[in-house]
């Protein structure tokens, strides 16, 4: 494992409309200044949190996607994100882990938002995904499954980074703070939350409170109410030292997960 470079988007979605989304986060973009190996998007970057997937989905490599791959070739990193997919006649909140090479992984959300009438019109995922960057495993997963430690639970361990992209509302920051942290602790990684700021198209506002925890619960970085393009390093001996000092996940419980 090497230092990651991580750079964190928390921005503003324009409702329903992907190109204006797409031209706000490459105007955006525009002001990394330093080498980075990863940027991060938040949950359905290109429409916000929207139920009207039959008018806003598109096929596997059409317009956004084609987007990712421009993206993450002109900064010659990995991006990632969530966007609304439909494929085989059924619609998916699926995050891209999209590379500079145009190779790309998927993981569709587990944990359809039921408050939100997200499971009538997604189709939840049934396989976690683990990448691998500059000798890093990350898991990314999407917003709701940050509240089911058992989908993210790191066993053997699998991963030494957590992504959760999300449109986490403000009236439920509490929560996102605390799981944040729980998670990072738990499962001795790092934990990386990249929100959304603003009203969207159903008046709920958002405050943002991206962040980044170590394994030890310190945080790293935390920002609210704006637009914030961050760039920071996370340091791969802060992993190593964390396990090797508490070896905690060595007498964790053993189970298997039904899906």
């Amino acid at each position: 494992m090497e230092n990651l470079k991580v750079t964190t988007f928390q921005g503003y979605l324009y409702w329903e409309n992907v190109d204006k989304n797409l031209q706000n986060i490459t105007t955006r973009l525009a002001n990394i200044r330093e080498k980075t190996n990863l940027i991060i998007l938040p949950e359905m970057f290109s429409t916000g949190f929207s139920m009207e997937a039959e008018k806003l989905a598109e096929p596997m490599g059409s317009k956004t996607m084609k987007w990712m791959y421009k993206t993450a070739k002109e900064y010659n990193c990995v991006l990632t994100g969530s966007i609304i997919i439909k494929e085989n006649e059924k619609y998916y909140n699926r995050l891209i882990w999209m590379r500079p090479d145009g190779t790309y992984e998927c993981y569709d959300k587990r944990h359809l938002f039921a408050m939100g009438k997200e499971d009538l019109t997604y189709t939840p995922g049934n396989k976690r995904l683990i990448v691998e960057l500059n000798g890093w495993h990350i898991c990314p997963m999407i917003c709701y499954d940050l509240r089911f430690p058992v989908w993210l639970r790191n066993a053997d361990p699998e991963y030494d980074l957590l992504i959760i992209m999300a449109n986490w509302p403000e009236k439920r920051i509490a929560h996102w703070r605390s799981l944040i942290n729980a998670r990072a602790i738990e499962n001795q990684a790092y934990v990386i939350g990249v929100n959304r700021v603003g009203h969207d198209g159903n008046e709920i506002y958002h405050s943002g409170e991206s962040s980044c925890v170590d394994p030890m619960g310190n945080i790293i970085y935390n920002k609210r109410d704006e637009e914030d393009l961050y760039t920071f390093t996370i340091n791969a001996e802060e992993v190593k030292k964390t396990r090797r000092i508490l070896p905690f996940l060595k007498d964790a419980d053993k189970f298997k997960i039904i899906v």
